[in-house]
């Protein structure tokens, strides 16, 4: 299925939808095919690429099928040129509770994000 990446507003509505609905495809038709994901754990740098955490989101169950809370907004959009984007937006899957910061380009066929790093909070 395709969906629509013609703003990069509308690619980041996948991502909230994408990660609260646990559709890995969805996110997979997101994200560059090279892209990865970024955070700091124990102050060591974590990488993980977008087929593994692919694999990680089809594994774990969805916070919309348990009922979970959505709560996701876009931060801000900074834009460099018509071409690429810098997104700070906020979301989660409880308990934890993420600020994530996405690197957008538009290209041939769309906008697709290309690098994510995040850090996230763990509530109860």
């Amino acid at each position: 299925m395709a969906y629509d990446r013609s703003t990069v507003e509308t690619v980041i509505q996948h991502y909230f939808d994408g990660l609260y609905e646990g559709d890995a495809d969805k996110l997979a038709a997101i994200f560059h095919p090279t892209a990865d994901l970024r955070w700091v754990a124990n102050g060591e740098l974590q990488v993980l690429t977008l087929p593994d955490w692919i694999e990680v989101v089809k594994k774990r169950g969805s916070a919309k099928a348990e009922g979970k809370p959505r709560e996701d907004l876009i931060v801000s959009v900074d834009r460099s040129d018509d071409n690429t984007a810098f997104v700070k937006v906020r979301c989660q899957l409880p308990p934890r509770y993420f600020t994530d910061y996405l690197v957008a380009m538009r290209l041939a066929d769309g906008w697709q994000i290309v690098s994510k790093a995040y850090r996230f909070d763990t509530r109860e």
